[in-house]
Order: C-alpha cells, then structure tokens, then sequence
C-alpha cells in the first residue's frame, strides 16, 4: 500500500539497548577465564578488563564521529569502502561473511545453550550435542523474529537490556557484599609476575575485547536511527561507561567468591559463582545469563544483515540481498543468508578456539576502519562534523589495534594463520568478479551471455517466494 524501505524505528532508548544488548552478552561470562589464562594473575587480568574498556571508549568515539561523517549504514564495510576504496571493505565483507560473523554468532549460541542447560545437569556438565541442539534452537528463533519485525526484534532488545542488567546485578551485588566483609585473601598477590607471559596478552586482548565487543553496533543502523547525528554519540558514551563500570565490578565479585583455580577450571563461571555466593539462585542466574545471550544474537543478526544489505546495494554482493519484504519490511534475504554457516560452526565448533580464530580478522578491519577516520578527515578538511573528537583517540586506537593484530601472530599463530588465510583469500575473488579487468571485456561479454538470465531467473523466482523488492525511497 506505502514505499518500501527501511523505516527509521530506532529510538535513543532502542540505541541505548541495542549496544548494551550486543556488548553485555556472553561475553562477561566467558571471557574471564580466557582473560585470566592469558594475563596470568587476579591483578594484570583486572587491568586488561579496564584498559580493554578504555579501548572500547575510543573506538566507540571514532565509529560515532564515522557516523556522523557517512550517512549510510553498513557498520565497518561502508566506512572502510567510504575511506580506503572498495578492495579492503570487499575484503572485509569477504572475511566477515565466511569466519567473523558466523564464528561470533556460533560463541554466543553455544555460550547461550550452556548456560539454557547448566540448572538441568548440576552438578555435571551438559552433553555437548544437547548444548548444540539448544543453541540451535536459540538461533533460529531469533532469526525467525528478525525476519518478521523491525519493530518486535527492537522491543525484544530493550527488554533483554533490562534482564542483562539484572543479571549482573545479580554477580555484583554478593560479591560486594563479601569484599565489604573483608574477604579480599583471593586478591593476595594479585600481580604475580612470574605467571605473566607477554606474548599470550593479545589473547587476554582479544577475551577482554570481545567481551566488549557490540559498542559499534548503531553505525551498522545508522538509516533507521532517529536523529542519528545526536543519538549516535549520547547513546555510545552513556552505554560504554555504564558497561566498563559493570564489567569491572562484576570480575572483582568473580573473584571475591572464586579463586584463580576456580575460574579457570569452570566451563560456566558465572554459574561456578552462584554456586558457591548464592546458592538460592542457582536455577534463575543461569538463565538470566541465556536470556543475556539471546539478546546478543538479537542484536547481532539485526546489525550484519544490515551490512549484506548495503553491500548489495553498492554492487559488492548479490542484488537479491539488497530487497526488503513487501509488507514487513525487513531485510528478509539478507538476514536468512547466514543460517548455513553459523549452524555449521555450532556443530563443529568449540568457543575458546573460535574466539581467537575470528578476533584476528575483526580488530584488523576495526583498525583499518578507524584508519579510514583519519584519512577522511584529511581529504575533506571542509566537511563539518557535528561531532568530533580530538586526534590523538584515532591515531592511538588503530596503532594499538594493528599492534595487537601483529603480536598475536606470535600467541596463536595456527587460527591467526586460519583467519589470515580466509582475508586472503579475498584477493582473487574481488578482482575474478568485482574489479572485473584481469580479463578482457569481450570475456566478461560471453560470460555474461550465458550467465546473465540464469542469475536473472534465479533472483526473480527468489523474489516472488519471498515476497521481497528493492528499496523504493533513498533512506541516507
């Protein structure tokens, strides 16, 4: 009956959810331990969960200062395409398809299965294919949601705001409780340096980062945010604050209650917690921490499927992923697109090695991102901004980010070398088929003979069984 298009239905409450929703998830859940196997003591992990948050802060500031620059969504592709060409944001979107997006979306599944499970099977741990079973199940529906509604997928996210919160209330508040008591013999010792080895601090990085990681989120919306130019910047320095002061609380009352043996032998430590602070709640903190999980998911199928989404729309992916459902008007091909990779890294897959294995390609392309913030401010010395942030919080962002990306090669070199491969392999992909002048044109003018109306066939058949158009009104 109306255009179709992207409406704008994301609110500064809606931001403030979304990024909360993305970065509190499995991440404070799970992370501690690989922070803490990585740092090697109570006190170095609990720097590197501070200064992981002071990272998070800069690159929040630069992505808000990007959104207020380029008015499209797409997230970390349209920056690095708008900036630094369309090879490095091919081959981004190239990596994020094929291993950092369904790797990340497979942790959080499988962290989200776990935690479903754990009330059921303590003391003993879960069955492995029963936690893929639920994690599965945990993906699809959300998937399902995100295909029916915009409007229902952002409510949802602001209600698992609430509950995540609560959850971590729920960790802080006895751990507080035993600290003010005096219970501080867990904190004896706490920066031991002889357990501390400086060629593992990436991974304590990477842990620590992807615990914070989601403070990028609005860019991936920027169409269908409500005012973005003042809600973009509010909404990332209200949640990032709010999210460094709960994540250091919450560890400090991991380990007021746990020691460092204990953290590192628990597959599940927020539950390993609640055993031993809280036992009441053994059955209702598990699922708080799910819940928290489902929220993640959320969020990140609404934000990639808004990458496919723009990437369709600038000729770097197929056309089809550039439509939008006829009546409910969402991104419908581009959100079922990842199903089959990431049910594939549930069934295979195991969360510590994922995590490093997908971490490499991300922080790269976040550098290059803000990389592209200074190279763009160099090239339009005239374009006002209406928010700016001082030199020195790009330049010290993308050196450490580039920095760590490096060292890492020494920590992990096998899935580093994995995720190397997989952005690599990009290269001949883009110049066969985007850049198109490895071969002459009376090549690409055969080719396209043959391959042209079956490509057509094939999208118009897609079209009519899923019900999907091209954006009829310009939304950037």
């Amino acid at each position: 009956e109306g255009a179709v298009f992207l409406r704008k239905k994301i609110t500064l409450l809606r931001a403030f959810s979304l990024l909360i929703g993305s970065m509190v998830g499995s991440g404070i859940f799970i992370s501690p331990k690989g922070v803490l196997k990585n740092s090697g003591s109570v006190g170095f992990s609990l720097v590197v969960w501070f200064a992981c948050g002071l990272l998070s802060m800069f690159g929040a500031l630069c992505y808000a200062e990007l959104g207020t620059r380029i008015t499209k969504s797409g997230g970390h592709y349209i920056y690095i395409l708008e900036t630094l060409g369309p090879l490095p944001s091919f081959l981004f979107l190239w990596a994020e398809f094929f291993a950092i997006r369904p790797a990340n979306s497979a942790v959080v599944s499988l962290a989200f299965g776990r935690y479903m499970l754990e009330p059921f099977f303590a003391p003993c741990a879960a069955p492995v294919p029963a936690v893929k079973l639920v994690s599965l199940l945990g993906y699809y529906m959300v998937l399902t949601l995100n295909s029916w509604s915009v409007t229902w997928s952002a409510r949802l996210q602001t209600a698992l705001s609430i509950v995540k919160l609560v959850a971590l209330a729920l960790i802080i508040v006895p751990g507080m409780m035993l600290l003010a008591e005096g219970h501080t013999e867990n904190f004896q010792d706490a920066f031991d340096k002889k357990a501390l080895v400086l060629d593992k601090l990436p991974l304590a990085f990477y842990a620590g980062m992807f615990a914070y990681s989601g403070w990028f989120q609005t860019s991936f919306v920027r169409e269908e945010l409500v005012r973005p130019e003042r809600n973009i910047p509010l909404a990332v320095i209200v949640s990032v604050i709010t999210v460094i002061v709960g994540y250091m609380l919450t560890n400090i009352s991991y380990y007021t209650v746990l020691g460092t043996q204990d953290v590192l032998a628990s597959p599940a430590v927020a539950v390993s917690f609640v055993q031993r602070a809280f036992k009441s709640l053994i059955s209702v903190v598990p699922v708080l921490v799910a819940l928290s999980c489902f929220g993640t998911m959320n969020g990140g199928i609404f934000t990639f499927s808004r990458t496919l989404f723009v990437a369709s729309r600038e000729g770097q992916w197929p056309p089809l992923f550039s439509m939008i459902h006829i009546r409910r008007h969402t991104p419908l091909p581009a959100v079922m697109l990842m199903f089959p990779l990431v049910t594939a890294m549930v069934c295979v897959g195991d969360i510590y090695h994922l995590l490093n294995f997908f971490s490499f390609s991300r922080w790269l392309f976040i550098g290059l991102a803000t990389l592209g913030l200074i190279v763009h401010r160099h090239r339009h010395p005239e374009l006002h901004s209406p928010f700016k942030v001082p030199l020195f919080v790009p330049v010290s962002f993308t050196i450490i980010c580039l920095f760590t990306v490096a060292m890492s090669f020494y920590s992990d070199p096998v899935n580093i070398s994995i995720g190397c491969t997989m952005v690599l392999s990009g290269f001949p992909v883009y110049y066969l088929i985007i850049h198109r002048q490895i071969f002459p044109d009376f090549f690409w003018t055969k080719l396209s003979f043959f391959f042209s109306p079956l490509s057509d066939y094939l999208t118009h058949k897609l079209q009519l069984l899923l019900e999907v158009v091209q954006q009829e009104i310009k939304t950037y």
